[in-house]
C-alpha cells in the first residue's frame, strides 16, 4: 500500500530546509503512520530521488503532531542551497510532498 492511500501531504521551504508534512485522511491510521514513517525511512525513500545531494549532509527531524494526525518532517540540507542558490527545476522542494505520498508502506 502506498503512503498516499492513507494521507496527503504539503510542503514548504526556508533556505536549504524542506518542511514536509504528512496528515492521516482518518486518525485510526495516525499510529500506523507514526510506526512506519521515521526520519531514517524517510531520508531511505528520498535519497534515490534527490541523487545531487548527498544523503550524508541532511539533518531530518520528525515532530508529531497527534492532535492533528500530522507528522512534520523537517530535513536540512536538501534543497541544493535553497531558492537563491539552487539552479535546481524544482528549487523550492514542492514535489517533495509528491515522492513522499509515493512510499510503500509495510503490513497493517
Amino acid at each position: 500500500m502506498k503512503l498516499h492511500q492513507l494521507a496527503h501531504s504539503r510542503t514548504g521551504d526556508k533556505g536549504d530546509i524542506s518542511n514536509i508534512s504528512v496528515i492521516a485522511y482518518d486518525a485510526r491510521d495516525y499510529d500506523y503512520l507514526c510506526q512506519q514513517l521515521s526520519p531514517e525511512r524517510v531520508q531511505t525513500h528520498l535519497q534515490g530521488l534527490i541523487p545531487e545531494v548527498p544523503p550524508a549532509e541532511w539533518r531530518i527531524t520528525r515532530y508529531e503532531l497527534p492532535q492533528l494526525q500530522a507528522l512534520n518532517f523537517v530535513i536540512s540540507g536538501v534543497l541544493r542551497g535553497g531558492v537563491t542558490r539552487s539552479t535546481a527545476l524544482d528549487a523550492h522542494g514542492k514535489s517533495l510532498s509528491s515522492l513522499m505520498l509515493d512510499l510503500e508502506l509495510g503490513e497493517k
